[in-house]
């Protein structure tokens, strides 16, 4: 099948990078978004997120000339759907985008169309929820147009990589559909792609994170039992990982991002019976952010009026993503005792907790700071050197939720290092 020209609906993380990534290899590409600011922001040759190389990419689509962005979709030879599937407040998928996006090209669906849902979703949502809404435009899914579900995959930070080099899952609502996908996506995908069905696509998805989720909820708990029996978890962990066949993840502060925090409550959502497992590793990676607060407090006595300095916001190392992160989770429980608190987030220093106060340095974020509580593993967090903390701050108290700072150095700094899940400072 001939692709000439394809519609992205949602121009965020994956949309925007897989919309340049089509343009750049030719295709003719409407973007579309619904959020006025982004659109704005695109059509001026900005972009919205970061991502590294994103900047160059999009640029390079735009002088193509193949990348064109708006605000509704208009008729064309596929469409992608890749807007965000948030999680609410019980704990279920919110599908509200993907909703509006699949009713929005109903009427620039033509036969012969290819439609493919990227957003991560509940199983069967391709079959029960986007199909009946595709065919109110009487066209019949896998008979008169084609329809498939293709998970994204990618890491933050090396997106522009691994959305070529990765692996694409294709499960099509029929194998004629899976096989029209593949024609689409083989235009850029330089890994294998893997042909299955809508339902079984939907929950490899999931399952992968979901996988890794409960990974770091037996991290986190290892990182407890560490905390009672005196020992430090971080060593344990290393020591235990020389098994070939033993791969324990890191503990910290909890789970976050659009994709593990998120996932593993869709399996909960489809079947709530079959889930008792999955349902507790999100319990307790939710609720680290209390004990990282609990310990402080236990360290420090009353939080109200401590002057701490967090650093990072995002939800891991090296992005400005702060969706579903622990940190401001931690950040807004410090608030909420009272805290006088100092955010630094690097990636994104203008963003903040409501009652925070932003910093735009690492400097100004220390500055008269009597804790220091390490959040994000960003580079220059992990790096930082506990002899100039201690010339910046008031204080001498530091804890480090990512296993990151060295004991012995930031004694000899004259700082009370509290380490998540080191149990030599609980004994």
């Amino acid at each position: 099948m001939s692709f000439r020209k394809i519609c992205v609906l949602g121009l965020g993380y994956i949309g925007l990078p897989t919309a340049s990534t089509f343009a750049t290899h030719g295709i003719e590409v409407i973007g579309v978004d619904v959020n006025e600011h982004v659109v704005n922001v695109l059509k001026n040759g900005e972009i919205h997120i970061h991502e590294p190389g994103l900047r160059t990419l999009v640029q390079a689509a735009f002088r193509s000339g193949k990348l064109r962005i708006s605000d509704h979709p208009e008729p064309a030879d596929a469409f992608i759907i890749a807007v965000p599937t948030p999680i609410q407040e019980d704990k279920r998928a919110d599908m509200r985008a993907v909703v509006s996006a699949a009713e929005s090209i109903v009427p620039c669906l033509r036969p012969g169309n290819l439609v493919v849902l990227e957003s991560t979703s509940p199983p069967r949502t391709t079959a029960d929820l986007v199909a009946p809404i595709l065919e109110q435009s009487g066209l019949k899914a896998g008979v008169d147009y084609f329809l498939a579900y293709s998970p994204e995959r990618v890491l933050p930070g090396k997106i522009l990589t691994e959305i070529i080099e990765n692996a694409r899952v294709i499960g099509g609502l029929t194998p004629k559909s899976a096989e029209v996908g593949r024609e689409l996506y083989a235009t850029f995908v330089r890994g294998d792609i893997i042909l299955t069905d809508a339902t079984a696509a939907e929950m490899v998805k999931l399952m992968e994170n979901t996988y890794r989720d409960v990974n770091i909820a037996i991290a986190n708990e290892f990182a407890g039992l560490a905390e009672t029996f005196g020992v430090d978890v971080w060593e344990a962990i290393q020591t235990a990982n020389l098994h070939p066949r033993v791969n324990i993840l890191r503990p910290g502060p909890g789970v976050g991002g659009h994709c593990i925090s998120v996932d593993p409550w869709f399996l909960v959502e489809a079947a709530p019976d079959q889930t008792p497992l999955i349902r507790q590793a999100r319990l307790v990676n939710d609720g680290q952010p209390a004990r990282v607060v609990a310990h402080l407090e236990a360290a420090v006595g009353r939080l109200q009026g401590k002057r701490i300095a967090a650093l990072g916001l995002a939800y891991k190392p090296n992005v400005d993503d702060l969706r579903e992160s622990p940190a401001i989770d931690v950040v807004d429980a410090l608030i909420a005792r009272g805290a006088v608190v100092k955010t630094y987030e690097p990636y994104a220093p203008e963003i903040t907790v409501s009652g925070a106060t932003p910093a735009q340095s690492i400097e100004t974020v220390l500055q008269g700071a009597e804790v220091v509580l390490h959040l994000v593993n960003h580079d220059e967090f992990r790096e930082l050197d506990p002899v100039y903390a201690a010339g910046a701050m008031q204080g001498s108290v530091a804890m480090d939720t990512r296993g990151s700072w060295n004991r012995a150095a930031w004694a000899a700094a004259g700082f009370q290092l509290i380490r998540l899940g080191d149990g030599r400072d609980y004994a």
